[in-house]
């Protein structure tokens, strides 16, 4: 019998991790995202119905001299900019600290039903309660939040394994079904209420007030210190479970950390602005291309793009119909349904 010439089918090896990245060219990358920030903050600033000089919103920022230009700037425009920083970077963290929990390149900071939380808990409270003021639909929205995250590590965490990827993803799509109906349900039997929610249903600066700011930084601060108390870990566990064990990394506490900054994170940006769609989810995708998977460096780069991207789409929104004006959550989908797209086909971009 004449010999069997075929090769034997070796399995592929894994692709090859990206190059290493020089620390210096990481550290550009972060000081050229922060000006991009400090730029999309002066925008935010000067331009709305009534557009300022730079000059005039510096003199403003320097002597607030009681000016109607003065009072634009501080009673308007710095609660809304600043509502925009704190919301945009809990949203760029939590999306990346989703991706890497999940290990789901093309997660965002919905999947884990903490948005959907947030959103019943306003809809409960106006509803039910009959809360109106903004300040205090915020506390329900967080408590929202927190039920949710709860309630999706509680369904992950149970049976053998502990609280995996696949399972918190599952259990954050269950929770948030159940709390999207919930929620939905509620607004079709009272029209008062769904015609107060429609904007924010839709993610808005707008109604941002140094009242609302207040009640959800002290929120945003401790989550934004967790997430970055977890890089060493969520580094060792994008090798694997065995791998992540291997190098002293405390996989359930991770996870649990994890899902309370990212509850924390959403919860609050979320009640302060309403569910903004497609920023958790392109911003750290454009952070990896820039720097790496490296969380290190992924994490606070996100912190920085994320508001930045926010402000200039709640700018470009001021702009684009005078004299209305478009929700930012409008503008940020407009321009991110062409960047998931971009991400679904091109896997190289996606790859954390």
């Amino acid at each position: 019998m004449p010999a069997d010439t075929t090769a034997p089918v070796r399995p592929e090896k894994p692709s090859a991790a990206p190059p290493r990245r020089r620390t210096s060219t990481r550290a550009l990358a972060v000081l050229g995202a922060l000006l991009l920030l400090l730029a999309a903050v002066l925008l935010s600033l000067a331009v709305g119905s009534r557009s300022l000089p730079v000059s005039v919103v510096v003199d403003a920022l320097r002597h607030d001299d009681g000016s109607t230009a003065a009072s634009v700037v501080w009673d308007v425009r710095v609660p809304r900019t600043l509502a925009g920083i704190a919301a945009g970077a809990a949203l760029g963290v939590a999306g990346a600290l989703i991706q890497a929990l999940t290990r789901n390149p093309l997660a965002d900071p919905g999947l884990l039903g903490v948005n959907a939380g947030a959103a019943t808990g306003v809809v409960l409270s106006l509803t039910v309660l009959g809360v109106t003021s903004l300040w205090a639909s915020v506390w329900f929205a967080m408590a929202g939040a927190v039920v949710a995250g709860l309630l999706v590590y509680s369904l992950a965490s149970g049976g053998r394994g502990g609280a995996t990827p696949e399972r918190l993803a599952l259990g954050g799509a269950v929770i948030a079904a159940v709390f999207t109906g919930v929620g939905q349900t509620l607004m079709l039997l009272d029209a008062q209420a769904l015609d107060q929610l429609r904007f924010w249903s839709v993610g808005s600066l707008a109604r941002a007030d140094s009242g609302t700011l207040t009640t959800i930084t002290p929120f945003v601060v401790v989550g934004l210190l967790l997430a970055l108390a977890l890089v060493r870990p969520l580094n060792a566990m994008a090798l694997g479970d065995d791998a992540a064990r291997s190098l002293g990394a405390h996989l359930h506490r991770t996870r649990f950390l994890g899902l309370l900054a990212v509850t924390l994170l959403c919860g609050a940006a979320t009640s302060a602005v309403g569910p903004l769609v497609f920023v958790g989810l392109a911003v750290p995708h454009m952070a990896r291309m820039i720097v790496g998977a490296d969380q290190r460096w992924t994490l606070p780069l996100s912190l920085l793009l994320a508001p930045a991207l926010l402000l200039f789409a709640d700018v470009l929104g001021r702009v684009a119909v005078r004299p209305d004006e478009l929700d930012a959550g409008v503008v940020t989908a407009v321009v991110g349904a062409p960047v998931f797209i971009a991400l679904v086909r091109h896997r190289r971009v996606v790859a954390s």
